[in-house]
């Protein structure tokens, strides 16, 4: 009994292995921050010369860089507190919203919505260069897209069935 008890102490501790893990994911916020910094300069210094049309594409592959960086945060947060440890924030400490409130599930849903939102972006960057691009590209991105979509969809349906069928009592599966 207790090998046991110390395999399964010992099964349990090694979630922290995803600790530098997550370190890394902050890190790579980091990365994400200076090439936003770095699109940031490029479209200032540019910005007497430059034309409307390239003027929005700076703006959407900054956007692009938020969405991707929001998305870092959510999910290094929330993965950290839902496999590694909660996080010891002090009640005077400034609380995100969601921190504490997405398990993995919902964290899935959100990543979902996010991929969409991003792809969504770079079709309109597709959109707004069609001129100089081939048609299969332009086919292929648009598929791409859609397929994320789709995806995202059958994964919010999946979760409402899973939710759903998770009812706590008779009165509830009545009501839906």
């Amino acid at each position: 009994m207790a090998i046991q008890v110390l395999l399964e102490r010992l099964i349990y501790a090694t979630r922290w292995l995803l600790a530098p893990v997550y370190l890394g994911m902050g890190l790579a916020l980091l990365g994400l921050t200076v090439k936003f910094c770095q699109e940031l300069w490029n479209m200032f210094s540019q910005l007497l010369e430059i034309a409307e049309g390239d003027l929005v594409l700076h703006l959407l592959s900054m956007i692009d860089m938020v969405l991707v960086g929001g998305l870092l945060v959510m999910v290094m947060i929330s993965s950290y507190e839902n496999t590694v440890s909660q996080l010891d924030i002090g009640e005077d400490t400034e609380k995100l919203s969601w921190l504490g409130k997405l398990d993995p599930s919902s964290l899935k849903m959100k990543l979902a919505a996010s991929i969409v939102a991003i792809s969504s972006i770079h079709l309109l960057e597709v959109f707004m260069n069609a001129h100089e691009m081939p048609n299969d590209k332009i086919l292929w991105s648009v598929v791409l897209h859609m397929t994320f979509v789709v995806s995202a969809a059958i994964m919010a349906g999946i979760d409402k069935l899973g939710k759903h069928g998770h009812s706590t009592g008779p009165h509830d599966k009545e009501s839906h």
